[in-house]
């Protein structure tokens, strides 16, 4: 009696892999699209590192007048948050995005909902590609120009390089779902001036840029932590570098943002879905 085998359809073969070289495509034009900027990334790079020396000498004379420690930073601590978030500011790209929002305005969204790649997929990709330009060009500067005149703090657990790593991946898929969000508002209000108004105030303050949340009394930044998002893009990966708390609680601060970016991506679908039934019934 002969064997029967069973046949499994290659469906990694005729689907995952596809998918993955059209999406890891998107992110190489993304990549190329913001590495032909070249005047814009030189002086984005420069006011990044002159920003840099305001805000270590002012958070340094914070920490001096407490007596060393400012909301549990030491002064190493403290300069190594501040020319590490320097650059991460570019990567994580908080601010000046407004791509879909004029794409709607216009109508000319219209010609991506005919791709076969959905618009989130899309943009998520082409925004992966201009934060690895980010990597090379905005923050390599800023990190490297701390340590000159600076004295820094290096991690001392091998495991926290490669959290912080994995934290910036995330701060960067986070900021995007976000921004995606406050882009789509047009689908109904039509203008996305108020919506990213509000977006720049709060991811500024809230996320960590303008000073670290933990000078705030506990109960306010744990609130803000746990509560918002905008954390989860700056201050959760420069804590994880600088070792502001032990290896468990790191890994729930990473595990905090992986939440975050699940909850924010399925919100971006969700929406995205919604305004194509929306487009659909006003005939667009």
């Amino acid at each position: 009696m002969g064997s029967v085998t069973a046949t499994v359809p290659p469906l990694i073969g005729r689907n995952i892999i596809p998918w993955f070289r059209t999406f890891t495509a998107i992110t190489g034009s993304g990549y190329r699209r913001y590495s032909t900027y070249r005047q814009a990334t030189f002086a984005g790079a420069f006011t990044n590192i002159v920003f840099g020396f305001l805000h270590c000498y002012v958070f340094l004379a914070v920490a001096t007048g407490a007596g060393g420690l400012a909301g549990g930073y030491d002064t190493r601590q403290l300069a190594t948050f501040v020319w590490v978030g320097q650059g991460l500011l570019a990567v994580v790209g908080l601010w000046g995005w407004s791509e879909l929002a004029d794409r709607i305005r216009t109508g000319d969204v219209a010609s991506d909902l005919l791709r076969p790649v959905s618009p989130v997929v899309s943009y998520l990709a082409t925004d992966l590609g201009r934060a690895a330009h980010a990597v090379l060009t905005r923050f390599v500067p800023p990190v490297l120009t701390g340590p000159i005149f600076f004295d820094v703090y290096l991690p001392t657990r091998w495991p926290t390089v490669p959290l912080f790593l994995l934290s910036m991946v995330l701060a960067v898929v986070l900021s995007f779902s976000c921004r995606y969000l406050v882009n789509a508002t047009v689908y109904w209000l039509a203008d996305v001036r108020g919506p990213m108004l509000l977006w720049t105030l709060c991811s500024g303050i809230l996320a960590g840029l303008y000073f670290p949340l933990r000078f705030l009394p506990d109960w306010a930044f744990v609130t803000i932590w746990l509560a918002t998002p905008f954390p989860s893009m700056m201050q959760t990966p420069l804590d994880v570098l600088v070792e502001r708390d032990g290896a468990p609680v790191q890994a729930g601060l990473v595990g905090l943002q992986l939440c975050w970016v699940g909850a924010a991506l399925f919100a971006c679908a969700v929406v995205q879905r919604r305004a194509e039934r929306r487009l659909v019934v006003q005939g667009g």
